[in-house]
């Protein structure tokens, strides 16, 4: 029988839609959904006894944390989960996942070395030879892409030499790590985001970039549709999942000429997106996943 748990979404609003559709589909199955704003959490670290509190009141009796991290406060969120799971509760998402996905390059190296296709991807410190540097990725196009950046932000196609070597130039003179990525011209601007939890393919898009755009991202102008994967698409997103350590992930895909090219693994996924283009209840399957991993505990 289905115990009623007590679970917290971490999450800065709980007005933006996959909070919402969270707490929805958890109290649907009749647990108790508390939003809490991770950024107004203190933590007390202390022999044996580590305690969060929030707006001054302690959090107890909790059974399960939803992770809702953004990638601007990765740092704190990720030492709010860790002292939430040094009070042995449940977290969707483990703090050690969490700052893996989001270190890109390294992310990158970790997909690299299980044998994940990708783009091919160069990273420098500020090589002063940007040229050098632009040919070693084959030359332009090429795409440049912040380390920080997120939806899409922070993310340059540049068509020529001078184009590339101008955008290098400014970012290095800015002190902005960046890396340099073969632009995969068959994809013509279209991405997969395939959402993946426990180990299971939830829901798959394809999200194709508005005209005059090469960013494929929903909040770039980007259009989504039902797709059906691969299944060298769906093993490719499972192993990418499995390598970062996360039970919930979105995983971006290119479909390039040579077969499926991981792009990016996302530890906290949109969920607006992806439910209204598969019509799929996926929070739901996000509560499920967290009623079993709790049962086992």
């Amino acid at each position: 029988m289905k115990k009623n748990l007590k679970m917290v979404i971490l999450s800065r609003s709980a007005r933006l839609y996959s909070t919402q559709r969270l707490i929805e589909a958890g109290e649907k199955r009749g647990h108790q959904m508390l939003v809490v704003d991770h950024t107004k959490c203190d933590l007390v670290i202390e022999q044996e006894k580590p305690q969060i509190f929030y707006r001054g009141t302690e959090i107890n009796q909790i059974d399960a944390i939803i992770p809702r991290i953004g990638a601007s406060v990765t740092y704190f969120g990720a030492a709010v989960i860790r002292q939430f799971e040094m009070m042995k509760i449940f977290s969707a998402t483990s703090s050690e996942a969490l700052t893996m996905s989001r270190d890109k390059l390294r992310s990158l190296q970790l997909l690299s070395r299980a044998g994940l296709a990708m783009p091919k991807t160069v990273f420098t410190n500020y090589s002063r030879d940007v040229n050098a540097v632009i040919n070693k990725i084959g030359g332009p196009p090429c795409v440049i892409k912040l380390l920080e950046g997120t939806q899409g932000m922070g993310v340059v196609l540049a068509e020529t030499q001078s184009a590339a070597k101008s955008v290098l130039e400014a970012f290095n003179g800015l002190q902005a790590r960046v890396i340099i990525q073969d632009f995969i011209e068959e994809a013509k601007g279209a991405d997969v985001r395939v959402l993946v939890v426990d180990g299971v393919v939830v829901g798959a898009m394809k999200r194709q970039s508005a005209p005059g755009e090469f960013r494929s991202n929903l909040h770039q102008g980007g259009t989504a549709k039902l797709i059906e994967l691969s299944q060298a698409e769906e093993q490719a997103a499972l192993r990418a999942t499995k390598t970062l350590g996360l039970a919930i992930a979105g995983v971006d895909l290119l479909q390039s000429d040579s077969g499926p090219m991981i792009l990016e693994v996302n530890s906290s996924p949109g969920l607006e997106g992806i439910e209204k283009a598969t019509q799929k209840d996926i929070a739901t399957a996000i509560i499920r996943y967290i009623e079993r991993k709790v049962a086992l505990q």
